[in-house]
């Protein structure tokens, strides 16, 4: 069990120091994945940028994900072709959806970041880090992007998830580091002594003190 996500950030810092990445750039999913990137991108002397994931939910179907806005530099729109077929919709139909989690990852990046541009991708190792695996989701939405923005190489890091699903990421990416991949995975919130919600403010506060580094 970790302690906390920054004690399980130290721990991959060390996987991820010693696999030497070249012209490393991290990027922590979501805010919760902040306080796990930090130390990884502290041991690499690199910067650390937050990628936001939103699911687009089909129109009247709101517990249905149909696809995922993905903000960056370039922000970019991901449907799953599979799930709109099966709810007989269209990419059209879900227009307003898409616009709203446009407008919803835009202001998430500009709480945590104020008007700092995002980090530029090509030509670095985008290491793409997160507190934990469920469905995976919202790292495999955040590595389909990642490919499109012209990497080194695209690298995943997690201190824990689900066997299945940390398995099925290895197609997605150049290297993937974990700590733990249970097959009786019960959550990420288990494998921490504490999972307490990360707010803004502390998200904010470790990347101003990473900024300052530099």
């Amino acid at each position: 069990m970790f302690q906390s996500r920054e004690a399980a950030g130290r721990l991959l810092a060390e996987k991820v120091l010693a696999a030497e990445p070249e012209n490393p750039l991290v990027l922590a999913l979501g805010p919760a994945g902040v306080p796990v990137a930090a130390p990884v991108a502290r041991a690499l002397g690199c910067p650390l940028d937050p990628v936001f994931v939103k699911g687009i939910e089909a129109p009247g179907t709101p517990a249905l994900a149909v696809g995922a806005v993905v903000d960056g530099a370039a922000r970019e729109v991901l449907f799953e072709a599979d799930s709109l077929a099966a709810a007989g919709l269209t990419q059209a139909d879900c227009a307003a959806g898409v616009e709203a989690c446009l407008a919803e990852t835009a202001a998430a990046r500009c709480r945590l970041l104020g008007g700092r541009a995002p980090q530029r991708v090509s030509g670095r190792t985008a290491i793409l880090v997160a507190d934990g695996l469920a469905s995976g989701a919202s790292a495999r939405a955040a590595l389909r992007a990642l490919h499109n923005r012209g990497p080194l190489e695209i690298w995943l890091a997690v201190p824990v998830g689900p066997q299945e699903v940390v398995w099925k990421m290895r197609g997605m990416t150049d290297r993937l580091i974990f700590l733990e991949a249970p097959r009786d995975f019960r959550g990420a919130a288990a494998h921490y002594a504490d999972f307490a919600p990360v707010g803004d403010d502390e998200a904010v506060r470790l990347l101003d003190e990473l900024l300052a580094r530099r």
